[in-house]
Parts: structure tokens; C-alpha cells; sequence
């Protein structure tokens, strides 16, 4: 068991490194946001980070897609009463969301952007036209392993876009060369939109090394925080509604 003295020095030291860490990405000492559930806005998170600092971005963005497509009645009861109450995101702040990414993903740093089956079909190009520099190279499909919503089909999979930022390249930046187009992994529902950990761990292992920097935006369950703690990853992230 720790003495007091012993937690004193251990809490320290993390102090230590987190501020380290600040100070290389221009983040005043008083804000200990790495490593941490931050409850921050997005864009105020990106502002707050130097250009080219880090390796991979994973952005979830609380859009009405599947809400105002399928129209069921069902906001504010029963299984829509969760997703209706978060804060949803207009076009044009997913489009200053992507900006900021692309402004500090290191060149040839990948972007993996969530998306439903409704911009799948219709397309977020639109998304990115701000945003030269990124480019999709891939997609995946995770399979939920779950029913979900729908009238005609019911819901069982998300889909995850590759992005990287220019120049693309390939062979240097994807360590792994195994990971099938469709991921199958069902996961505790802990947030409305909970993501597939096994996947995000997998991913960061292709992309990233040890103390790389992943940043999370719009973080919801902090799934990708978790991913990075397991792989000593360094993680930099907030939600507008959850965190600490």
C-alpha cells in the first residue's frame, strides 16, 4: 500500500508529464486536459493544440442523420430518448470541427470519421470542402453484432471513413495489413453512440506508436480513451456534455 508521501511524489510526477505535455502542444498549465475525460467544447479543445501535433484524430459528429430520416416519433421516449437529448451538430460546425483537424493532424496522420448508412449513401464531401488536405483512402464497416433501428431494415452496422491528411501514403504510415473492411464486435451500450474499443485499439496500433499523440473531439463515452490506455497512447479529448 502507498504511504501519503509516496502518492504525493506519484501524483506529482503525472503532474509533471502532463504539464511537459501542455507545454509542447502551446496548452496553458492551468488546463491538464491530457489523459483526461475533459467536459469542454470541441472546437475550443482543437483551438488549444499547435499545428501538426497529432497522429490520429477519431471524430464521432452528433448529426440528426438517422433522427430526421426515419422520423419514428419515438424523441424524447422509449430508445430515441437518449439520442434526441444530446446537442446535435449544424453542417457548418462539423465543417469548422474538420478544419481544426485538419489544421493539427500531422501530414500523412489519419482521420477515422464515423458515419450512418444516410451519409453514406448521400456523401459528406460537402463536409470537406474547407478542408483540401484531407482525403478518403478507405472505409470499414462495423457490424454491431445488435438489431437496431429501422422500419424497412433494422440497423446493425456503422460505418467508420479513413481519411488521412496530405500527402497520402501508405505503406509507411499502416503498420497492420490484416484488418478485414467489415469489423464485427458488440459492446456494452455505456453512451448513445458507444463505439467498438477492439477496433479503435487495432487502428491505433496501425497507425500509431508508443506516446503518439490521439485526439477525440467529441468524445461521448470515451472509448478511444480507454483504447489509448491500454496501448500507452497519449490521449486528448472532451465532450460538451460528458467529462470530468
Amino acid at each position: 500500500m502507498l504511504n501519503s508521501e509516496t502518492k504525493f511524489d506519484s501524483f506529482n510526477h503525472q503532474k509533471s508529464e502532463l504539464t511537459e505535455l501542455n507545454s509542447k502542444n502551446n496548452i496553458p498549465e492551468n488546463n491538464i486536459l491530457f489523459n483526461r475525460k475533459n467536459k469542454i467544447d470541441g472546437i475550443t479543445l482543437l483551438h488549444s493544440l499547435k499545428a501538426e501535433s497529432v497522429k490520429v484524430v477519431f471524430f464521432d459528429p452528433q448529426y440528426r442523420g438517422v433522427l430526421d430520416k426515419m422520423k419514428y416519433g419515438n424523441e424524447g421516449v422509449s430508445r430515441g430518448k437518449d439520442r434526441s437529448s444530446l446537442p446535435q451538430m449544424s453542417f457548418e460546425t462539423i465543417e469548422n470541427f474538420l478544419i481544426e483537424i485538419q489544421r493539427v493532424l500531422k501530414p500523412s496522420g489519419y482521420l477515422f470519421l464515423w458515419v450512418d448508412k444516410f451519409h453514406l449513401v448521400e456523401g459528406v464531401k460537402s463536409w470537406f470542402n474547407q478542408t483540401p488536405l484531407l482525403e478518403t483512402v478507405d472505409m470499414i464497416t462495423w457490424n454491431k453484432e445488435k438489431m437496431g433501428m429501422g422500419y424497412r431494415t433494422r440497423r446493425t452496422c456503422e460505418y467508420l471513413v479513413v481519411v488521412q491528411k496530405l500527402p497520402k501514403l501508405a505503406k509507411s504510415t499502416w503498420k497492420i495489413h490484416n484488418i478485414c473492411d467489415i469489423w464485427n464486435e458488440k459492446v456494452p451500450k455505456t453512451h448513445p453512440h458507444s463505439k467498438p474499443i477492439e477496433l479503435q485499439k487495432v487502428l491505433l496500433q496501425a497507425t500509431t506508436d508508443d506516446d503518439d499523440l490521439v485526439c477525440d473531439p467529441a468524445a461521448g463515452g470515451y472509448s478511444v480513451l480507454t483504447a489509448c490506455q491500454a496501448l500507452k497512447r497519449n490521449f486528448i479529448g472532451g465532450d460538451i456534455q460528458f467529462g470530468e
